[in-house]
């Protein structure tokens, strides 16, 4: 019968929902940064940058952009730092990548950066959750404004 409740239940634990939180940031930021981190290699490298331009703002413009989301914003939301904000650029750069630079592919061509997308909208809607730099930081201003 415990079983049944638990497996039914629609009470939520906030410990292992915290706990959620952590391990989510970790790896949806983590397989973000594998993207991220080659970019942002060869962004410092100096060599010659070839990228799309999607939205008219210039190639290296775009790839800086897209550097500072999948590396910086992946690195913050791994740490729980800023974590709303630094989903915004990442959600941007996924809604960019799937509905105008691969508009005309299949979904097959869209899906990674969709899912991308949606798993970055999950930790902007549910924040960081307890185990971040986020909580401590709003846990020391409560605690300093009374």
């Amino acid at each position: 019968m415990k079983f049944i409740n638990l497996i039914f239940s629609n009470k939520i634990n906030s410990n292992v929902l915290n706990l959620w939180l952590l391990v989510f940031r970790i790896i949806v930021g983590a397989f973000l940064l594998t993207h991220g981190f080659p970019k942002f290699q060869h962004l410092i490298s100096g060599e010659e940058i070839h990228f799309a331009d999607p939205i008219g703002l210039g190639a290296k413009t775009s790839f800086i952009l897209i550097v500072f989301a999948e590396f910086f914003c992946s690195i913050l939301i791994i740490l729980g730092a800023f974590t709303r904000l630094s989903t915004i650029p990442v959600m941007f750069g996924m809604f960019v990548a799937s509905f105008i630079t691969h508009g005309g592919d299949t979904f097959s061509g869209k899906e990674s950066s969709l899912i991308y997308m949606v798993m970055f909208a999950s930790i902007f809607i549910t924040g960081a959750g307890k185990y971040s730099i986020d909580y401590l930081v709003t846990k020391n201003l409560v605690r300093n404004k009374k």
